[in-house]
């Protein structure tokens, strides 16, 4: 099975939903900013809200938060009490990033939680001490074989490779969803219509493909070779490359964030106030002008040609 595959980390059955309900049911969130945790968490909330549950939601993602953790706590059942999960009681932990997957693996409950996981990988440019190509990236390492020990069921699953694939990066977390609901009652149309409700109009069309790959790609994990034969896309290493930016200037609003937090101050508004890389020998393509701007005016890209093979710009 290709890296772009989910990897059944466990190769259980799926937990069995608990209909009756007679404790909450818990699932928690989590992320970086801007990939769509709150959106996951919305959807969910509001699915289960019109089937008569009580539900009780909590978020934390602060302001400009885009770029750093988020993370959501969704609890329904006939009657919820407090809006958050205590650590070991999760019953599906789902993470948008690898390594927030691994951060909050205590809260999943170990004998019968959940754990699906994308196995995208951001490395927040100040964690690197040197930002060189060339520098080692202190990013967790843990492989799938090793989280595998720790939960009941698991999946990693390159959701953001298959939202690519379908043409928009930001739907991978409607693949997420896609897989979620394999492992709740809930009615696939009345997913998709919830779906539907959150996604912008002219993207539902690929929100709605996304949701079925999601859903598709959880039935083969649950025939497929174990882990060990579907590995997770290898934790990232700094290689030789070329940064380039492609910066949008009808959308660039000349709010100065990129300018002031670019680590290697490489960037500047020029005289009509739009962004521009003046100094690209500076830039280390470290993406945080990417991650930060507001209005999605920056695009960073490595040099195909630089990047040795293997690696993806």
């Amino acid at each position: 099975m290709n890296e772009s595959s989910i990897a059944d980390l466990s190769g259980s059955e799926p937990v069995a939903f608990n209909a009756a309900l007679a404790e909450p049911f818990n699932v928690l969130i989590v992320g970086v900013g801007g990939q769509g945790v709150i959106m996951v968490s919305k959807v969910l909330a509001t699915l289960a809200q019109a089937h008569g549950f009580e539900v009780k939601q909590s978020e934390v993602h602060g302001m400009a938060k885009r770029g750093g953790t988020v993370f959501s706590h969704v609890r329904y059942g006939a009657r919820v009490w407090s809006p958050t999960i205590a650590k070991g009681e999760a019953d599906v932990l789902i993470a948008l990033e690898w390594a927030e997957g691994l951060r909050w693996l205590p809260y999943l409950k170990r004998e019968t939680g959940v754990f699906i996981c994308d196995t995208k990988r951001i490395v927040p440019p100040f964690a690197c001490l040197n930002r060189r190509p060339g520098a080692t990236l202190r990013y967790s390492g843990e492989t799938a074989e090793q989280v595998a020990a720790y939960v009941a069921e698991g999946y990693a699953i390159d959701a953001t490779r298959m939202a690519e694939e379908l043409g928009n990066e930001r739907a991978a977390n409607v693949v997420l969803l896609g897989a979620l609901s394999t492992a709740l009652e809930f009615p696939l149309p009345e997913w998709e219509r919830v779906i539907t409700q959150f996604v912008p109009k002219k993207s539902v069309a690929v929100n709605m493909a996304a949701f079925g790959l999601g859903r598709s790609w959880i039935a083969e994990a649950r025939t497929a070779a174990p882990a060990a034969e579907a590995p997770v896309r290898p934790a990232p290493v700094h290689t030789p490359y070329a940064p380039r930016l492609e910066i949008t200037a009808e959308w660039c609003k000349s709010c100065d964030i990129c300018v002031k937090l670019c680590p290697e101050r490489c960037l500047r508004l020029n005289a009509e106030r739009v962004v521009e890389l003046f100094a690209p020998e500076k830039c280390t393509g470290c993406r945080l002008c990417e991650w930060l701007c507001p209005d999605f005016a920056i695009r960073v890209h490595l040099d195909a040609e630089a990047v040795p093979e293997g690696i993806t710009p």
